[in-house]
């Protein structure tokens, strides 16, 4: 409870904040604000008829947009939006790039729709101000942008359930102020970043592909058993040279040895000299009695 109510007094600060730096360059009554809803209407399809029958822009009261269905404004008497919630609502279509146009806006919730397509780039420069992203239980695809990273004032990011791919952009570690994410039921692989905040599994579960805390460990990557195979065959080279060459020097110095001991049987070295003189020297004794016989 008491944890709850600290993260409300969070909240209302970060919007007093916000107010601070908007509300001193925005007029009483914003054109652009009501421009801003006109394009949402105009890009999604209305299936069933919440817009259709509740946006009306032929009323040109002053804070009339304030009355529109899922619109907060600042002051019930200003044309200036402060939170879009459209949850539900069975919208179909692309994120409207139109909400760019509410400058003011802190809060935006397009969950449980049917959009699709990728998650602009762009995204913090269309909801730069924004405290409370809502994407969850749509069809976005493609990955999840880093510039996301830009929206500094982020404490809620809901992307669930939908089908982004790819990993989760290490920079969204650098929104310091998030207390609540959860990409779960999406494709996401790869190791999930670390987040300054008490995150459960459940945020994150249900991606075939995640891993790291809260899951379980990382394994190591494909490129891992070929560089032990490597490793292995340069260890089993060297250990195979290694033997070539005690195997050399020891028939070297066994031929050493045998030619000292016979250098050590032989000082002179004539040994086998005195042999052949020997050898010729039957030879020419043989020859001689030969000679005589024939004589």
């Amino acid at each position: 409870m008491i944890m709850m109510m600290r993260s409300q007094i969070f909240a209302v600060l970060v919007s007093v904040l916000v107010w601070l730096l908007l509300g001193c360059s925005l007029s009483y009554a914003s054109q652009e604000d009501i421009d801003c809803l006109r394009s949402i209407k105009d890009s999604l399809e209305d299936s069933f008829g919440y817009l259709n029958s509740s946006w009306n822009f032929d009323n040109t009261t002053e804070g009339f947009i304030c009355r529109f269905t899922g619109i907060d404004c600042w002051h019930p008497d200003e044309n200036r939006v402060l939170n879009i919630r459209l949850a539900d609502m069975g919208l179909k279509g692309v994120f409207p790039q139109g909400i760019v146009k509410c400058k003011s806006i802190t809060g935006l919730d397009l969950s449980s729709n049917k959009l699709y397509g990728p998650i602009p780039s762009n995204i913090s420069q269309i909801i730069h101000y924004v405290t409370s992203l809502d994407l969850s239980s749509n069809n976005f695809s493609g990955e999840i942008p880093p510039a996301l990273a830009n929206c500094s004032f982020l404490n809620v990011l809901k992307l669930d359930y939908n089908s982004l791919t790819g990993s989760i952009p290490p920079v969204l570690s650098l929104l310091n102020r998030i207390k609540t994410f959860s990409v779960s039921n999406n494709l996401l692989s790869g190791p999930i970043p670390y987040f300054n905040v008490s995150l459960t599994a459940e945020d994150f579960a249900h991606n075939p592909g995640l891993c790291g805390k809260p899951l379980d460990p990382c394994q190591s990557t494909s490129k891992g058993p070929k560089t032990g195979i490597i490793a292995g065959a340069a260890v089993a080279g060297v250990t195979v040279a290694a033997i070539g060459v005690a195997i050399g020097m020891f028939f070297y110095y066994r031929r050493v040895s045998v030619m000292r001991k016979k250098k050590d049987d032989d000082p002179e070295g004539n040994k086998w000299a005195k042999s052949l003189k020997g050898d010729k020297g039957i030879k020419a004794s043989l020859s001689n009695t030969s000679m005589s016989d024939l004589s």
